[in-house]
Parts: C-alpha cells; structure tokens; sequence
C-alpha cells in the first residue's frame, strides 16, 4: 500500500507498522460509523480496547513510556487551562488517554474526574487519591448535574460519532457549574486528515469519525446553550484570545481549494496556528 504523505520525524514506526495500524483502526471504525446508537454504548470500549491491545506500538502507548515526550506534553496543555483552575476546582477530562495530564491537574484543585471509554492505556498507573477514573459509553458522562468547574478534552471531538457530539456536548452543559468553562481542544478538518488514515486517504477514515472547522464547532456549542464561546490560536504552549471572524474567514477561503493545495496551506505554521480549533465556551 502506498503512503501519500511522508512520515514525520516524531513517529519512528516503520511502514509496515504505519499500514497495520492503519487496516485495523479503518476496520473498527467503519463498524463503528455503521453502528446503531444503543449499540455504541458497548462498542467505544470493545473497540479502543482492541486496537490498543494488537496495535503495542500505538502513538498513545509509545508516549506513555517515554517521559520526557509525556511531561512536555503535559506542560503544553497546562499553559492553555492554568488560568481557570483554582485550588477548589472540580475537574473533568474527557478521553484523557494516559491520565498523566489529569494526574497532573490534581496537584493543584480539590477534585479530577477522568471519563474515557477505554482504560487499556491507563493500566499500572498509580493515580492521586483526589483522581477517579469513570468509563462510560462514549456519550454520556455519569457525574451529577452543575457537579464539575472546568471541563477539558483535547483530541476528543473528532472520535465521537457524529449522531453522539451533540448529545456529549448537553451532557457537558449539564454536568458544568453555572459560570464554569469547556476547554475543547479539536484538530481542523481543513488541515486533515489527523488520525492514521491521514497518510493514505484525503479524509479521515480511522477513528476521526468527523474532524470540524472551528466555524462548525462554534455554532455546535452555541446551539447547545453556552452563553459565551472564546476562540484563542497558538500551539506549544503559547496561547492567545482571537477572533473567530478572522478564523472563520480563513476557514471560508481554504474550503474551496483542492486537496494539495488546502492541505500544504493549512499546515503551513502560521495559518496552522489560527486554523487549531481552541474553544472555550462558558456556561
């Protein structure tokens, strides 16, 4: 099978690796598009949990035992949430993957709740004692109403199923304090496709059930209730407030274009920078 995109530096799997994980993430996610909405609420789990048990060499798995690559990660999104937590916050991460960034949110606020579908990546891992890990069925999330202050996810939006964002999202609405916020943190379909398929494929075909533009994630939370929706742009971990005009603009002009062209100007560093879809939506 031929690659379309070369691989980057920073993933040091062999082809062969690549095409594996690749086969299987496509498989599973096609049962998972095909699927029925009650049938979700097992499948998320089933399947995340047997790609990360055939596939060891997963991005995610790799990451988990190179420390350096962990805590680097760690402190980028830090300097995106530090402004909005406090030492009585109530956090909430939603597919917090290894669950080191939530492990190390708890350091410094009363309460972590983690909610995932899968907790293969999380096993012998030794958690504070103010974390708790939930598993749920992908869409909701079993906490009580008004229970949680900040809420964060970060590469999350693009794996639920398109029937289930809406839905996620009244379940974050309900479970956030009045006056609390949501950090979504989403990669632009603009500049994809982000999940494996991006080196064989010109949209997502892997577990990035729907990759949005900011301006389709904007008019999402709207519609969900969220009194204010804040756009910031950056990357590494230096983050500013932007203005959604300019990023919906930007999103107006790439959207005509053709594969190559859009996918070269959409991760050229600037415009990637603006493109990164960083919302945080107040309740």
């Amino acid at each position: 099978m031929k690659l379309q995109i070369k691989i980057p530096k920073d993933d040091s799997r062999s082809v062969a690796q690549i095409t594996e994980h690749y086969l299987l993430e496509k498989r599973l996610a096609a049962t998972l598009r095909d699927s029925q909405k009650e049938q979700r609420k097992a499948l998320y789990s089933e399947l995340y949990d047997e790609l990360f048990q055939k596939i060891p060499h997963h991005p995610q798995t790799a990451r988990k035992v190179d420390a350096e690559a962990t805590w680097a990660e760690v402190n980028r999104k830090m300097n995106l949430v530090k402004p909005y937590l406090k030492s009585e916050t109530v956090f909430l991460e939603i597919g917090p993957g290894d669950c080191q960034f939530s492990f190390a949110v708890a350091q410094s606020v009363q309460k972590v709740f983690a909610v995932d579908v899968s907790q293969e990546i999380t096993k012998q891992t030794t958690p504070p004692a103010n974390f708790e890990l939930i598993i749920s069925d992908g869409c909701s999330i079993p906490i009580p109403d008004q229970s949680v202050s900040v809420i964060y996810s970060n590469q999350l939006m693009e794996h639920l199923h398109p029937d289930d964002s809406l839905a996620q999202l009244k379940e974050i609405y309900r479970v956030l304090q009045p006056g609390g916020h949501y950090i979504c943190v989403t990669p632009n379909r603009l500049a994809g496709p982000h999940d494996v398929s991006k080196y064989f494929d010109p949209i997502a075909t892997g577990f990035h059930l729907k990759e949005y533009t900011h301006q389709e994630l904007y008019a999402l939370f709207l519609r969900v209730g969220f009194s204010k929706v804040f756009t910031y742009m950056g990357g590494k971990g230096v983050y500013y407030r932007f203005s959604h005009q300019l990023t919906m603009l930007c999103e107006f002009l790439l959207e005509g274009l053709p594969f190559q062209v859009r996918h070269r100007v959409a991760n050229f560093l600037p415009i990637r920078a603006v493109l990164g879809v960083i919302l945080v939506a107040q309740k």
